[in-house]
């Protein structure tokens, strides 16, 4: 199967560049896998497709301030970094991940401040390179430079609590928020209003159209909400560069099911994923567990937590998500392909055709799809 498969064409105007002005007030395309019908509704109608039993499982993971601006040593480039997820230098000597990671020059292992970073393109750094941040209060060494472009940085400092004061919500690059009067606003609505848990680099954006109301509409309608958690990184907005689908290969990233969680799904007559995180998460259980707690074995007193690196693409069976709520996805993206998974590439081709006709605006600020 051929990554340009999952390639269209679109004009740069479908991208919204800020989100609608009231967050369920974006567009809704209804899509029936079994009919093959196309609906158009406003997303605060998505209640009406819901029915009592039903659960909607929401990723509760928050944004972080992960981007952090400082100036490379010995000259004043300015050199702009996105913190993607610190690593566990222990781990990093337990091959294939990060297995020639040069970090072992201390007994302290766990004080060590290393980070998997994306550096600002044009500005990639050498190894030993270093780059001062807040006038010398942090320092960044890059130790490793990976071939998928990302760099391993050493922080001397204290990094959190940097870019807990510093650093910035990382926005997708192509949002331009300079067309923004308030970007603080902005950056408000690119977390979803039951971010909870801090980790991620992106936010899960299917989730951006629920307001608090709307929430609360749902479960009075007898319908369950649950909460799972999947620190959005690499492995979310990351491009596929390899030519035949089967050969790429996802990042980790950390998820937690809470015991809550399982019991509702278990419960639950339909599972309704809001977001490729969810969809991911969820059947990471079914996937490494075949007979986890979500199908037939005893429910755990523990949450299961651990990273996936689960690759969906059409072939993949579903095993525990009934309907999906989604927002339209870049061509030849690992979103694209587990939606095409779930109701059909054909028909996921012809939906996102119907949606350019009709001019639905696209990608993390754009408008939502709900697949039954």
């Amino acid at each position: 199967m051929k990554v340009s498969d999952f390639d269209y064409s679109f004009p740069k105007e479908i991208i919204a560049q800020k989100p609608s002005e009231k967050r369920d007030h974006s567009r809704l395309m209804i899509l029936d896998r079994k009919t093959k019908a196309i609906e158009h509704k406003l997303f605060y109608q998505v209640s009406d497709y819901l029915n009592p039993g039903d659960l909607l499982v929401l990723n509760d993971t928050k944004v972080i301030p992960a981007n952090i601006v400082g100036v490379k040593d010995g000259g004043n480039a300015r050199i702009e970094v996105l913190l993607v997820k610190r690593i566990d230098v222990e781990e990093a000597f337990r091959p294939p991940y990060f297995g020639d990671l040069k970090v072992a020059a201390t007994s302290n292992l766990e004080s060590r401040q290393v980070w998997e970073c994306l550096v600002k393109p044009g500005k990639r750094l050498s190894v030993g390179s270093k780059v001062i941040f807040g006038n010398g209060e942090v320092i960044g060494k890059v130790l490793e430079k990976l071939e998928s472009g990302e760099q391993i940085i050493e922080f001397d400092g204290d990094i959190e609590g940097f870019m807990r004061r510093k650093g910035e919500i990382p926005l997708p690059p192509y949002i331009n928020s300079s067309i923004i009067p308030r970007p603080s606003s902005l950056v408000n609505r690119y977390q979803t209003v039951y971010a909870q848990k801090e980790g991620a680099s992106a936010a899960p954006t299917a989730g951006l159209h629920f307001t608090q109301e709307l929430l609360d509409k749902i479960k009075e309608k007898g319908i369950n909400i649950a909460y799972v958690t999947l620190h959005t990184g690499l492995a979310t907005f990351k491009p596929v560069y390899a030519e035949n689908v089967e050969e790429h290969k996802m990042y980790e990233e950390y998820f937690e099911v809470p015991v809550e969680t399982i019991k509702a799904v278990r419960e639950a007559k339909r599972v309704i994923a809001v977001g490729t995180t969810s969809v991911r998460t969820l059947e990471t259980i079914s996937v490494r567990f075949p007979d986890h707690p979500i199908s037939r074995s005893p429910i755990p007193d523990h949450p299961i937590t651990g990273s996936t690196n689960l690759f969906i693409y059409p072939g993949y069976e579903f095993k525990i998500v009934d309907a999906i709520i989604t927002n339209f996805h870049f061509p030849k993206s690992t979103l694209l392909m587990l939606v095409s998974a779930f109701a059909g590439k054909d028909l996921i081709f012809n939906a996102y055709e119907e949606a350019l006709n009709d001019e639905y605006r696209f990608f993390s600020f754009g408008d939502a799809m709900l697949i039954v």
